[in-house]
């Protein structure tokens, strides 16, 4: 299951969208650009700060 303490809602960050702990990349950032047809590996080589376990996370 995936570590679902790596999203956060904060007010003060990207106006209150859901966004990977940490970043300002935010959740449907990560949802769009897969939906677009982009691979795991191709956010990871976009995003340096991004794991594997966040966009996991984003799409749970």
């Amino acid at each position: 299951m995936p570590d679902l303490d790596r999203i956060e809602i904060n007010p003060k960050v990207m106006m209150g969208k859901p966004v990977v702990k940490g970043t300002r990349i935010p959740v449907d950032l990560i949802l769009r650009k897969l939906g677009e047809g982009a691979s795991e590996d191709d956010l990871l080589d976009a995003y340096p700060r991004l794991t594997l376990e966040d966009i996991r996370a984003a799409l749970h």
